[in-house]
């Protein structure tokens, strides 16, 4: 790990991987449960695909103290532990299925059911709130977004784009392709945290009858 400093409140820490930076940050989450002096102050810990930024309070926190404890702090195995996937139902109805298909030279059953059937893993939240880049999405799938976006995307549209895939928590413009759609929640302001999806989360996405094509 190499640690920098990001201005006067925040440690930037390069892990190198996208595995690493999971595992630190749920190290980093821990410890601050555990109450270990050398985190307090710590207000915000935000990974990225191969960085996690730690955001502390300089009235309790030790910039140069935190940047040597935290290549010290003990690794999980696993940053989502025992934790099951986030299953997330999807109707395969979405308005760029065919075209995906022209793009890979696949028939649209079989994009559906290649996304369907990947395993995937929350890299990071960006863009608005709640939106989880997802890892895992089948190789075959990587078509780039569209050449014009959408000025606006309906909340719950089940995307993909280069080599991520994704779910629009809220109405918003965008330029992936669209899929599909789910019902299910990803941003509720009322629950705890408000995003359903965290960085490290693994995430299936489950065919629903209604969408069969």
């Amino acid at each position: 790990m190499r640690v920098r400093r990001a201005g006067d409140t925040a440690l930037l820490v390069e892990t190198g991987d996208l595995e690493t930076a999971h595992r630190l940050h749920a190290a980093v989450r821990k410890a601050a449960a555990d109450r270990d002096a050398t985190v307090d102050g710590v207000l915000d810990v935000i990974p990225g695909e191969r960085t996690v930024l730690v955001v502390i309070d300089p009235a309790r926190c030790d910039l140069s103290r935190l940047a040597s404890r935290l290549p010290e702090l003990p690794l999980p195995e696993s940053a989502a532990g025992d934790a099951p996937a986030v299953e997330i139902p999807v109707v395969y109805d979405g308005a760029d299925v065919d075209e995906v298909a022209e793009l890979t030279g696949l028939s649209s059953d079989e994009v559906i059911e290649r996304h369907a059937s990947a395993a995937y893993i929350v890299a990071y939240l960006g863009f608005s709130p709640g939106f989880g880049y997802l890892t895992g999405l089948d190789p075959v799938l990587h078509v780039p977004r569209r050449e014009s976006p959408r000025t606006s995307v309906p909340a719950g549209s089940v995307a993909i784009a280069g080599p991520y895939a994704a779910v629009y928590p809220s109405a918003s413009p965008g330029g992936w392709r669209l899929l599909g759609r789910t019902d299910l929640r990803l941003w509720d302001v009322t629950r705890d945290p408000p995003s359903l999806l965290q960085p490290g989360t693994r995430v299936r996405f489950v065919r629903s009858p209604e969408g069969a094509r």
